[in-house]
């Protein structure tokens, strides 16, 4: 696995759709990311600092953007299962589109 796409397809059902629609979303958020495998997940870095990482489970999606995003945004993460350095993005509810876009854009800007 040295792919995003092939860290991806070795998923199944709601988990591998979940993924998918991250992996398209962020893609959009940063287009000219570098993207890799690192820490056995995926990756997109920008001017060679990670941005984000994020992994697949059973029942959500990792969404890893690191510790300083995640206490800037921490009123906003009521809903989600969320510690120092991750956020957890249940399987079964649509992706919180407008909230991954504002701490994508916060990280960016305050890297």
């Amino acid at each position: 696995m040295n792919t995003i796409n092939s860290y991806i397809i070795q998923f199944k059902g709601e988990t591998k759709v979940q993924l998918e629609n991250l992996y398209f979303y962020l893609k959009q958020l940063i287009p000219d990311a570098d993207e890799q495998i690192s820490y056995n997940m995926p990756c997109l870095k920008q001017n060679n600092k990670p941005v984000v990482y994020f992994a697949g489970y059973k029942s959500h999606v990792g969404f890893y953007p690191t510790a300083k995003p995640i206490e800037h945004f921490k009123e906003k993460l009521n809903n989600y299962k969320h510690s120092k350095g991750t956020i957890q993005f249940p399987i079964n509810q649509p992706l919180p589109k407008e909230l991954i876009r504002e701490i994508i854009e916060y990280k960016i800007t305050s890297q």
